[in-house]
């Protein structure tokens, strides 16, 4: 794959959707992995109005903060994007105290979390008039179809869904995403959602 002409390709097929959408730029939720990191950076290389959100729900700490060093990183180097922490750690107890004791199991609680963070970013990308950018890539969400029906697969557009994993690992180095996400093993970050997981009630 030549990263560089892929970088481009992408960059100039983001530009011209949100033109013809008629909407301003783009919305992008940021969990401290190689997916968002490279598409929200792809997403400020186009230019337009960016705005990232790192929406914690009994986060683990090395995610946190790799989201926070991604995010200070992106406002560092382009002019047009703003970042900001929208907790939902206090929203997301009061759907546990809402819904019956007996659906809240691991799974049911973790679609509903991811289902929360999407709801989140849809009422920015309104209000705002942006699009809402999906971080899925080739084989995790358009070949396993490992993601949460309406909510990290409920998006406008997706940069990265003809990139395999590795190829999204290449392009993270080629447009300058930090080391520590491109450098962090996928063991590590695995370990680090299933450690969210197994916090949720």
């Amino acid at each position: 794959m030549n990263a560089k002409k892929v970088s481009g390709y992408i960059t100039d097929w983001l530009k011209g959707y949100a033109s013809k959408a008629g909407l301003d730029g783009f919305v992008v939720g940021v969990s401290g992995g190689i997916d968002s990191a490279v598409t929200s950076t792809l997403c400020a290389m186009t230019g337009k109005k960016v705005m990232v959100f790192n929406m914690p729900i009994y986060q683990n700490a090395s995610q946190f903060d790799l989201s926070t060093k991604h995010i200070a990183w992106l406002e560092e180097t382009f002019p047009n994007v703003t970042g900001s922490v929208i907790d939902l750690t206090e929203a997301f107890k009061a759907m546990e105290d809402t819904f019956p004791s007996e659906i809240q199991d691991h799974l049911t609680m973790a679609n509903a979390r991811a289902r929360l963070r999407m709801t989140t970013l849809y009422a920015m990308a309104g209000h705002y008039k942006l699009l809402v950018a999906g971080t899925g890539n080739k084989v995790e969400d358009f070949g396993i179809g490992f993601y949460t029906k309406y909510g990290d697969g409920g998006v406008d557009l997706s940069p990265i869904a003809d990139l395999y994993k590795t190829e999204v690992w290449a392009l993270g180095k080629e447009i300058g995403v930090i080391e520590d996400i491109v450098k962090a093993s996928p063991q590590q970050m695995d370990c680090g959602m299933m450690e969210e997981r197994m916090k949720i009630r």
